[in-house]
């Protein structure tokens, strides 16, 4: 399955949280199965998120476009640079 019908397919199913806040908050409190980072992420916020990431042992994944085509993936009428797929399985 490619990266996009995946994002698709979780944002149907509503198991998708949008934004560097609320993942790096999911990031701390809860685990999600997957982070997917826009490859226009500033660098700063790149690091934090792959420092976090380790620490949860995280799987992150860089989609190939930037946050505009990656909200549009979403089928959001605006860029999201980063988002996280929930985890079911705890």
């Amino acid at each position: 399955m490619s990266l996009v019908n995946l994002i698709q397919e979780k944002v149907k199913a509503n198991e998708v949280v949008l934004g560097y806040n609320r993942v790096i908050k999911m990031l701390k409190s809860g685990k999600p199965k997957m982070i997917i980072i826009a490859n226009n992420l500033p660098k700063d916020k790149k690091e934090t998120i792959l420092h976090n990431a380790k620490l949860a042992k995280v799987e992150v994944k860089e989609f190939d476009n930037d946050n505009v085509n990656l909200g549009l993936v979403c089928g959001k009428p605006f860029s999201v640079s980063v988002l996280a797929i929930k985890g079911s399985d705890k």
